[in-house]
């Protein structure tokens, strides 16, 4: 088969890289307004704890002013951010890493204020501290989290996107090409595809229009002739690991990086230890642990928050239910029975959104919708169960709130997997079952990616990837996310 001319492949006309790039002018921005929020963090510690007195000053011997101190952190803080690598344009826009990355700038900088504190014997002043640094930290989230929805919009429409060049073994290079696809705001755009020649060299009828450019062993060269940033390669099933050198060793001088999709998916952070050995780059994957301090922790601080939230929420939540009974026939709450961990299952509250004969009607519907590509959970737009105010708790997840009760009854926790039907679980293979290996939440990874929009196999894939690589620090990224997604109304019907 003749593969088209490199030459006539074209992709979006801004490039990521370069001095003219859109990734200089995007750190640059950042920069300027990280810069901005932690004068302002510091800026409102100083006033909070003097007011408007510049000249007061740090207790101890030859210390300085809180002025000069503030200044200090200021700039400490922003040198800790360029260390942490929170402006690595390759990290933003998806994924909890830029948000990561902020927590452990922040944590650096507040350990080394400590430090330098107890050398010098400076007592600066604690209810200074603590407010500048969460309050610092959270209007660097807030910048970070503006940024990122303009980048969301710019890449829906098909901007501010990275050149690359899939390139590696047929069924695993089709795959990475609808998962590049499928996730559109990770910003790649995929020029075309390099396969091996035991292939037929044609792609799928839905990955079609992707040009296959040639073969394997010239993929350097096909990279630099069609203008790729970076070469993704999907696998090394047909490749020898001399001639995975040799195309890196290509690359070199090039300006076109190289991407590796690892074999074992769906693993990260603390779990992967890489280890070389004879110049190899082994993988260490630990197991992942589902027991233990880690998790006795997140369940105790989840009752703490769920009893913090229902006090908060008790009045609003007071006036949902008589909204809910004043407007419709029923009761104001519904209980079902989901799935919890270790498959025990518990009864779930929530407010009731949908006429009292909605089970009866859901039959009906299942034939009527033909929901396509999701078998296991129903799902659909416009629901013709929910009543109004119904689809006005969904939009924002007011319907949810009751839940807060069963976390504090620990059958669920703040940050999890979505909490499963009984039904739903009897079509489950093993690996989905994995699910149930943590608590299910009130948000999740399924939350703050889509929401319903998601279908069964990408909320699944979530749920199975949270579970198994969670963290306390990603479980607050989580949350931060999920007050966007519910202000925003995104993927809830």
């Amino acid at each position: 088969m003749a593969h088209p001319d490199p030459r006539a492949v074209t992709g979006p006309s801004e490039r990521m890289g370069g001095s003219h790039g859109w990734a200089q002018r995007y750190r640059r921005r950042l920069m300027l307004t990280d810069a901005a929020m932690i004068a302002l963090g510091m800026g409102l510690a100083h006033l909070f704890r003097f007011g408007p007195d510049l000249l007061a000053s740090v207790s101890g011997p030859s210390a300085p002013g809180y002025g000069v101190v503030s200044v200090a952190i200021g700039a400490l803080w922003f040198a800790h951010l360029v260390g942490a690598r929170a402006f690595e344009v390759r990290n933003l826009g998806h994924g909890p890493q830029e948000f990561l990355r902020l927590f452990r700038a922040t944590w650096r900088t507040f350990a080394w204020v400590a430090i330098i504190g107890f050398l010098t014997q400076w007592q600066i002043s604690r209810g200074y501290l603590l407010f500048a640094m969460p309050v610092g930290l959270l209007l660097l989230l807030l910048g970070r989290a503006l940024w990122r929805l303009r980048m969301h919009h710019q890449r829906d429409l098909g901007n501010l996107q990275a050149q690359v060049l899939v390139v590696g073994p047929w069924k695993q290079s089709e795959e990475m090409i609808r998962r590049l696809r499928n996730t559109k705001r990770a910003g790649y755009h995929v020029l075309g595809v390099c396969l091996p020649p035991t292939s037929s060299g044609e792609l799928s009828d839905d990955i079609a229009d992707v040009p296959v450019l040639g073969r394997i062993r010239d993929a350097a060269d096909i990279a630099q002739r069609v203008g790729a940033e970076y070469l993704i390669l999907s696998g090394t099933d047909d490749m020898s690991s001399a001639e995975a050198r040799d195309l890196a060793w290509a690359l070199e001088g090039t300006g076109v990086g190289l991407i590796i999709a690892p074999a074992m998916a769906d693993v990260t952070g603390p779990r992967v230890i890489v280890s070389p050995v004879e110049g190899l780059p082994l993988l260490h994957v630990d197991e992942p642990q589902f027991r233990g301090g880690k998790f006795l922790l997140k369940y105790t601080v989840d009752r703490i928050w769920g009893v913090i939230f229902l006090a908060v929420a008790a009045i609003p939540m007071a006036i949902i239910a008589i909204a809910v009974k004043a407007t419709s026939a029923g009761p104001a709450f519904y209980r079902q029975t989901r799935v919890g961990l270790d498959h025990r299952e518990f009864t779930i509250y929530k407010f009731r959104s949908m006429y009292v004969d909605a089970d009866e009607r859901l039959a009906q519907l299942e034939r009527e919708s033909g929901d396509a590509g999701n078998d296991v959970l129903f799902k659909m737009r416009d629901d013709p169960r929910v009543t109004p105010v119904g689809k006005f708790l969904r939009r924002f997840s007011l319907d949810e709130l009751p839940q807060l009760l069963n976390v504090i009854k620990g059958d669920m926790a703040v940050v999890g997997p979505r909490p499963p039907l009984p039904s739903e679980v009897a079509h489950w293979d093993r690996g989905v079952s994995r699910r149930q290996l943590v608590k299910p939440g009130l948000t999740g990874l399924w939350q703050v990616s889509g929401r319903s929009d998601l279908d069964w196999e990408q909320g699944v894939r979530l749920d199975v990837y949270y579970a198994e690589n969670w963290s306390i620090a990603g479980d607050t990224v989580i949350v931060l996310r999920t007050m966007w997604a519910v202000l925003a109304g995104r993927g809830a019907y």
